[in-house]
């Protein structure tokens, strides 16, 4: 007996897997996106919102980040950089107040455990800098591919992908430039249609057009001024 075929398909754990179109079809998308996007939000403001001063504290926001708000992580970063000014106040650190240092962000044992631990293998197999590579960045305890390109990105202009967190995940989908649910894959999926030279900022755009416009709630997406990629 035949089956009747549709564009969605059933995957295993009950999400649609939608027509999104060949990869010319989705590149030509994103570049559409990312011209409107542009004319939305001013290039300098399409940037990353966490405070630091240099790669490590970079590092140590990024994690921090991790379920919870950017602002919150710089009203917690603007007293804990005070108390830990070098990396070796890190390395030296007391994991219980480590973690009451950083209570309020949540989730503080883990990220106690992965901070502390970042910071003993960069002060002694990196010779106290924060690696410049993809595959070295990807060796410190609780650093994922979003955490490294963010780093590499800010800190030294290293490009290596695009990091993919809440907003873009969400967005990439809605926008119909990926069917993916995993970040690595939606990652790989972005980096086939938007150019090299994009990488870094298209992560900030779509951040503060998920922030202004199309917040992660469920509510009538007629209004969002990109409403026409959601279909």
């Amino acid at each position: 007996m035949s089956r009747r075929t549709s564009h969605h398909t059933k995957l295993p754990e009950g999400r649609l897997h939608r027509h999104i179109g060949t990869i010319d079809e989705r590149k030509k998308r994103s570049q559409d996106i990312f011209s409107h996007l542009k004319t939305l939000i001013p290039r300098e403001e399409a940037t990353i919102a966490l405070r630091y001063h240099n790669p490590w504290e970079l590092l140590v926001a990024v994690i921090l980040s991790a379920q919870c708000t950017d602002k919150k992580v710089n009203e917690v970063t603007m007293t804990l950089f005070k108390k830990y000014p070098t990396l070796d106040s890190y390395v030296h650190a007391n994991p219980r107040i480590f973690e009451q240092d950083i209570f309020s962000t949540g989730f503080y044992r883990n990220k106690t455990k992965h901070i502390l631990a970042s910071a003993g293998i960069v002060h002694e197999q990196f010779l106290g800098e924060v690696p410049r590579t993809m595959k070295e960045m990807l060796t410190l305890p609780g650093v994922s591919r979003k955490t490294a390109n963010v780093v590499l990105g800010n800190a030294y202009g290293v490009i290596d992908g695009i990091a993919v967190d809440t907003h873009v995940r969400r967005l990439a989908r809605l926008w119909r430039l990926t069917n993916e649910w995993d970040p690595k894959k939606i990652e790989q999926d972005l980096m086939e249609i938007i150019s090299k030279k994009d990488w870094l900022h298209a992560t900030y755009y779509m951040i503060e057009y998920g922030r202004r416009y199309c917040p992660a709630t469920k509510r009538d997406h007629s209004a969002c001024p990109l409403s026409t990629f959601e279909h």
